[in-house]
């Protein structure tokens, strides 16, 4: 009985020594609030479906301790993105920056849909153009 305490009381303390760092890096309520919105939009660059603020990889809390470490340094929040792109590129980002390349993923889609709304309406047009094959059989007899 004394071993399987021991295993479970092992097994805990270890478990928590590998948890996600949930506590505040900042005693000012703003600074803190700040930290929480930028890890939860910078992906987990090895995780890739995770934010940095859920993932326990050694690279996530590389990366946490890194922006709080520019957050204490006066760093805004443009300028850490800034950092994280040049360094991992646009995919470190939730939400991409908005360049041309950007925008172009944004616009195409609405283009496609305009494009095949164009074509349909085309065919349909086409297709009300031809003769219907009933009036055809009843002229030929």
């Amino acid at each position: 009985m004394k071993r399987l305490f021991a295993l479970v009381a092992a097994t805990l303390l270890v478990s928590s020594a590998f948890a996600i760092d949930e506590g505040k890096r900042f005693d000012d309520p703003e600074l803190q609030a700040r930290y929480e919105k930028l890890i939860s939009e910078v992906r987990c660059l090895q995780c890739q479906n995770q934010s940095i603020k859920d993932s326990n990889v050694t690279l996530a809390a590389d990366l946490r301790r890194e922006i709080a470490r520019m957050i204490d340094e006066g760093q805004t929040d443009e300028q850490i993105a800034e950092f994280l792109v040049v360094r991992y590129g646009e995919f470190a980002l939730y939400r991409p920056r908005t360049t041309g390349k950007t925008l172009l993923l944004w616009i195409f889609p609405f283009l496609l849909v305009l494009l095949g709304g164009y074509a349909l309406a085309r065919v349909v047009k086409h297709r009300m153009s031809l003769p219907i094959d009933d009036d055809i059989t009843q002229e030929g007899q």
